[in-house]
């Protein structure tokens, strides 16, 4: 018989999805962020990029059951996110680099995901490796329509119903913005409420990848974006900000 038979199986609450590609020096920290979590109906969803290091070792070390894992070779790291949606079990999705760290106020977060039609998301706190340091940070706090039409908000902040996977993915043309181009969609999109708590989700390393590659394929389509999900309006402001800080000499995602 069984043994589940009359029973509701409980549903993951979270899936926390990983890319990794030679992650053996940060990976193991990483993991160890997530065990330490309050909140447990967490799975872990780690797509690797056919690494040539410990990764996979490191990977078993940590593997309890919670883990599911793939390693072959991707096309970049949100085609390795992409791959890991369609592996994830959970009511909502969450994006980590494996060179983050959760802080324990995303189990604090994680208690507040009611609503499935709803996008959640918190702060996060930067980090630095070495001496080089981006000539930008990633905000925090809330995100308004306009807010998000100048700035990105931070990938690492965003916990998604995984319904908004149904409909979209991360589009491989962007290299390093393909989360902003998917949250300018989302913002746009009037069937997810967006709903911001002052919490401090994560530490962000802001010397990882995005920090090394210029976008130049988002920054030239960003502003037919803003049309198509925001409307005339907010075009129009974008654009006339973007001038105004061109005149000034200022530097910025725009």
């Amino acid at each position: 018989m069984n043994d589940t038979a009359g029973k509701e199986v409980k549903k993951i609450l979270v899936s926390i999805i990983i890319a990794t590609y030679n992650a053996e020096p940060h990976l193991g920290e990483g993991l160890q962020s997530i065990m330490n979590q309050v909140e447990k109906n967490i799975e872990i969803v780690i797509v690797d990029g056919g690494s040539d290091d410990d990764t996979i070792k490191i990977i078993g070390q940590f593997n309890n059951g919670n883990i599911t894992w793939k390693s072959e070779p991707d096309n970049g790291i949100y085609d390795a996110m992409n791959k890991g949606i369609k592996m994830a079990k959970g009511r909502w999705l969450y994006f980590l680099g494996s060179d983050d760290r959760l802080l324990p106020g995303f189990s604090e977060m994680a208690s507040r995901l009611k609503d499935d039609d709803t996008i959640y998301y918190g702060n996060t706190q930067p980090f630095y490796r070495g001496d080089k340091k981006p000539d930008y940070e990633l905000l925090s706090g809330e995100f308004s329509n306009y807010r998000l039409a100048k700035y990105c908000v931070n990938h690492q902040a965003i916990l998604y119903p995984a319904k908004v996977f149904q409909q979209y993915k991360y589009d491989l043309k962007y290299k390093v913005f393909a989360d902003y181009d998917l949250s300018l969609k989302l913002w746009g999109n009037p069937d997810f409420k967006k709903q911001f708590y002052p919490i401090d989700i994560a530490r962000y390393n802001m010397t990882g990848f995005s920090s090394t590659i210029i976008d130049e394929a988002f920054k030239r389509d960003k502003p037919a974006h803003i049309k198509e999900s925001m409307g005339w309006l907010m075009y129009a402001r974008f654009i006339l900000k973007r001038w105004k800080k061109k005149l000034k000499g200022e530097k910025g995602f725009e």
